[in-house]
């Protein structure tokens, strides 16, 4: 029987980044596995310059994630400007400010950016580590989701969560059979994806995905094989 950590997302909204073009910002409908090394990374204390960790971290994680149905209202569009000169500067991720290059001095420009996101989502999370026994082990994670070293967000810095995160420990075989005992008496259907690490379970659609981050060049890319499936809720009697 495996050890599963049970997470709640909700928040009033929340961005799991994707495939972004040009000021294009899009989200995707389920956390990545970027996402969630990150995520327990900031909660541990790490540093961004622990790479090889953050790497050996992502390597480990095995999760699945249910969802509520998604309508048109659960998206919203948030669109961002500023205004920059040529010698203004702005934080890039490396930690160094960037600034524009070339173009005359009295240059002056606007900095657009379209950025999606969901708005008032719950998602139930379940996630192991495979092998158990290394360091960070699932038990130091729990303990530090519960106590963060610092504040925790559901994909960009502006999604904090709306209740703290963690739910428990579940012992189960597989991340869909955790996923349904966690969801049993609700009374609504859940879309549910899951690693294919798992194996696959019931009706399911296979699919590759593109959610790694390769931590030591700071490049998303690589792909990884998860399932689809459902799980339905309680019908009244």
């Amino acid at each position: 029987m495996k050890l599963w950590l049970h997470m709640e997302l909700a928040a009033p909204l929340v961005s799991f980044g994707g495939e972004s073009i040009d000021a294009q910002r899009v989200t995707r409908e389920f956390p990545s596995l970027s996402m969630f090394t990150g995520l327990i990374a900031n909660a541990l204390g790490w540093s961004r310059q622990m790479r090889e960790e953050h790497q050996a971290l992502q390597d480990r994680i095995v999760f699945g994630v249910a969802r509520k149905c998604l309508t048109p209202s659960d998206r919203m569009m948030d669109y961002q400007t500023a205004k920059l000169e040529k010698g203004e500067k702005v934080w890039s991720t490396t930690g160094v400010p960037i600034g524009r290059a070339g173009g005359l001095a009295s240059y002056v420009g606007s900095y657009q950016q379209w950025k999606e996101y969901l708005s008032d989502i719950e998602h139930s999370v379940v996630l192991r580590l495979d092998p158990q026994d290394k360091q960070p082990n699932l038990e130091e994670v729990a303990k530090a989701i519960q106590k963060p070293a610092r504040p925790l967000f559901i994909g960009r810095k502006s999604c904090l969560p709306s209740r703290p995160l963690y739910e428990g420990i579940v012992k189960s075989p597989s991340a869909f059979l955790a996923l349904q005992s966690i969801l049993s008496e609700e009374k609504q259907d859940f879309r549910v994806i899951w690693s294919g690490r798992e194996g696959s379970e019931g009706s399911y659609t296979k699919f590759d995905i593109s959610d790694e981050r390769n931590w030591r060049t700071g490049l998303h890319g690589g792909s990884r094989i998860v399932y689809e499936g459902r799980i339905e809720g309680t019908k009244p009697e």
